[in-house]
């Protein structure tokens, strides 16, 4: 069974840039509705993107859109962002916990705020959201919850450089493979998604050198796998750690290079992808 998301709602953390972003308007060419729960209200001298910019790039699209400034480490900010998308759109079909804080120190290098950083946005936010949209989620025909996370491995490699940045995403894919089987009985699928390669988002171009941003695939291979997941039965595709070239293979894509940002640069894999 496959569906379309016209009229779904769809409550997404972090899209206003990146990533989330891209999923949102792959969405919104359904028709959906979308609430983005993101902190940036005010451009970024850096990053491009804000909540209101999104929204009218979602409505260009095709969708409906709701900018909601949540910081989602806040439970009260989500209470509230979780009604007022409610009251909306009439209910939560489809979360993405998308939103996402990276720190790839050593053991002695990360500072304890930055430890505690990720862990409130990486595990804590997905937990929470989770569990917030959870009553919502039940009331759908086709419920699905979407962690932007990776497959679990347990090879000391992924673990010896950055074991904190690890550990938190590690925790979100840790609440995939647990409400999948705890939310088997609602219908709601629970999946993980995490790209191949790198992808070349803001962060990437402004954290790292430009070899690996051109190195990378557009945001829009994990839109399109992202698309493929949440479209699919969510009785019947539950509980799987999801490599976005993989799927889309999976589902009929053969080319793969309109998706690179230079056609004939070779593409880096991403980290705790296990080739």
């Amino acid at each position: 069974m496959s569906t379309t998301l016209q009229h779904k709602t769809i409550f997404i953390t972090g899209a206003s840039r990146g990533i989330g972003r891209e999923i949102a308007l792959r969405c919104a060419q359904d028709g959906a509705n979308i609430a983005i729960a993101a902190k940036t209200t005010e451009p970024h001298p850096t990053l491009e993107g804000t909540i209101f910019s999104t929204a009218n790039e979602i409505e260009k699209n095709g969708g409906k859109a709701l900018p909601l400034a949540v910081d989602v480490r806040d439970e009260n900010n989500v209470i509230e962002a979780i009604a007022k998308t409610v009251e909306k759109f009439g209910g939560i079909d489809i979360l993405v916990n998308n939103a996402s804080a990276i720190h790839m120190g050593s053991t002695t290098e990360i500072p304890m705020k930055r430890f505690d950083l990720i862990f409130a946005v990486n595990v804590r936010a997905t937990f929470l959201c989770s569990k917030l949209c959870y009553p919502h989620l039940k009331k759908s025909t086709n419920p699905h919850i979407l962690n932007l996370s990776p497959p679990l491995s347990m090879k000391s490699k992924w673990f010896k450089k950055h074991v904190a940045y690890t550990m938190s995403k590690y925790g979100m894919s840790m609440c995939t493979l647990g409400m999948a089987e705890e939310f088997k009985k609602e219908g709601i699928a629970v999946n993980s998604l995490w790209p191949k390669t790198l992808i070349a988002t803001a962060a990437i171009s402004v954290n790292f050198s430009k070899l690996l941003y051109h190195a990378s695939r557009k945001p829009s291979i994990v839109a399109d796998a992202a698309y493929e997941i949440l479209t699919s039965n969510s009785r019947e595709v539950t509980g799987n750690f999801f490599i976005d070239e993989y799927l889309l293979k999976e589902r009929g894509v053969t080319d793969f290079k309109q998706y690179a940002m230079h056609a004939w640069t070779p593409v880096i894999s991403d980290l705790f992808v296990d080739d």
